[in-house]
């Protein structure tokens, strides 16, 4: 059995999102797999298990959580806690005893069956209560306390004890973007882990930053090892942690180009404005690539601004940095833009990649209320990633990236 992990320090490279993948992918070519959701926004526990049942999890632990533990078990009947301990339940619920310094649980709860050869282990958002613990006990470490080995290495332990249960061959544990140390717990007792990552500048420094952070673990471990016995030097793995190797990932169609890496089209998002204008008839912009949205949304924004031609509103060419003059000219060109395209292939393919920098898409409809779903507009979210638009747009462009930074 081998315990991995997925790490980054940047959030928002898949790390959840790959976690999940491998975790099927595995136990599709034949091994049997626990996913382990140790962070504490619980996505990977979000994208695996339908809400009902997460609700129902946590509704059960509610009392262990808030209460304490040993009391809430005090509190009712052997027979029900039984019950409840042999149903799923959180990793914070698995941990609860050793944060509070009691004891173990001498039965572990069933892991919650995702497939016939994948489980899963759900997440709470209240585990950041034991990483307080973790960071707590971390010095006493260096005493060999019971308490602190049992503390950081627990949930290696649990991964072991549910593999010698079930029988796993892989145990997979998702974690947050930080280096706290929850995470240091966590990916210094793990046998392998790798980076997920885009090919960007912040997952480029987010990999710097956790190589620091492994040679500065890395040394704390092995004066460690050196202090305690070789009895309680069990409680660790034979070796500290292998990095793996990192990923590079951009989920758009492939390009056909000849870059070094082979990557697919880096179409990172470029931002476009939050709120174009303070103004009713122009909603919040939100940012995700899509085309055919991107040229409904700047029709609008367009019309607004030929609205606004002849006597422009003083506040809004404050806030987007503009004279009278330099509106006109960013409505010219943009309207020459949209009617050569038209006619014109390469125009449109230019205009194409223009829409497309702007990563504009439409809200779930979940997120949008009733009463809004005649606005086209409404609801729109800035993801703030970036890309450079193409050069003949780009300093008119540039004067609408301006505004988004001031507006609320």
């Amino acid at each position: 059995m081998k315990v991995l992990s997925v790490f980054n320090n940047k959030g928002g490279v898949g790390k959840t999102t790959l976690t999940y993948h491998i975790g099927y992918a595995l136990a599709e070519l034949g091994n049997k797999v626990l996913m382990i959701d140790a962070d504490p926004q619980c996505n990977l526990t979000i994208y695996s298990i339908i809400e009902y049942d997460i609700h129902d999890i946590w509704e059960v632990e509610d009392g262990f959580i808030d209460e304490g533990f040993e009391s809430q078990k005090k509190a009712i009947t052997p027979s029900k806690f039984q019950k409840i301990n042999n149903e799923p339940r959180s990793l914070h619920y698995l941990v609860m005893p050793t944060q509070e310094g009691t004891g173990d649980l001498e039965s572990l709860p069933p892991p919650y069956k995702l497939s016939q050869s994948l489980d899963i282990i759900p997440g709470r958002l209240t585990l950041h209560l034991f990483e307080e613990k973790i960071a707590g006990r971390w010095t006493d470490l260096y005493r060999g306390e019971p308490l602190a080995l049992r503390t950081i290495t627990k949930i290696r332990e649990l991964s072991e004890r549910y593999s010698e249960i079930h029988g796993y061959d892989y145990v997979i544990i998702d974690t947050s973007p930080s280096l706290g140390a929850l995470n240091k717990s966590v990916i210094s007792t793990v046998d392998g882990f790798f980076i997920p990552a885009l090919p960007d500048l912040f997952s480029q420094y987010g990999i710097k930053n956790i190589g620091k952070a492994l040679t500065s673990w890395k040394a704390e471990f092995d004066i460690i090892y050196q202090l305690i016995s070789t009895e309680k030097r069990k409680y660790f793995p034979e070796k500290y942690v292998t990095f793996l190797g990192y990923t590079i990932y951009n989920a758009k169609k492939y390009s056909n180009s000849n870059n070094e890496w082979n990557l697919a089209e880096g179409q990172d998002k470029y931002q476009f404005m939050e709120q174009m204008i303070n103004n009713p008839e122009v909603k919040r912009v939100l940012i995700i690539c899509n085309k055919e949205y991107a040229d409904k949304v700047t029709d609008l924004a367009l019309d607004y601004l030929k609205s606004q031609k002849d006597q422009p509103d003083p506040e809004l060419l404050k806030r987007l940095n503009w004279s009278k003059e330099d509106m006109q000219k960013f409505l010219e060109r943009w309207s020459e833009a949209k009617e050569g395209a038209k006619s014109d292939p390469l125009k449109k393919k230019e205009l194409d990649a223009a829409l497309k920098s702007l990563g504009l898409r439409p809200s779930k409809s979940r997120d949008r209320k009733v009463q809004d779903r005649d606005d086209d507009l409404k609801g729109f979210r800035d993801e703030g990633s970036r890309v450079r638009p193409p050069e003949s747009v780009r300093e008119q462009f540039e004067q609408f990236r301006k505004a988004a930074g001031s507006l609320e």
